[in-house]
């Protein structure tokens, strides 16, 4: 029992930093959400891990080129 409450309480974490938010957007986009709520985060592959990243990447560039 003691299990289900720690998947539980896993699954109902929110993101926190603008970086998970941004995360979770992305992979939203990609129509990626189903898998990582049935398997966590661990359940991606490396290329589709890999293209969160990527997207994140640029689009933090683009935030910081706006900013200045």
């Amino acid at each position: 029992m003691k299990k289900e409450v720690k998947k539980q309480n896993k699954k109902d974490k929110k993101p926190k930093t603008p970086e998970d938010i941004l995360k979770y957007e992305i992979a939203t986009e990609l129509g990626l959400m189903d898998k990582i709520k049935e398997g966590g985060w661990k359940s991606l592959t490396a290329k589709e891990s890999g293209r969160i990243g990527g997207i994140m990447t640029t689009r933090k560039k683009k935030m910081k080129q706006n900013n200045k």
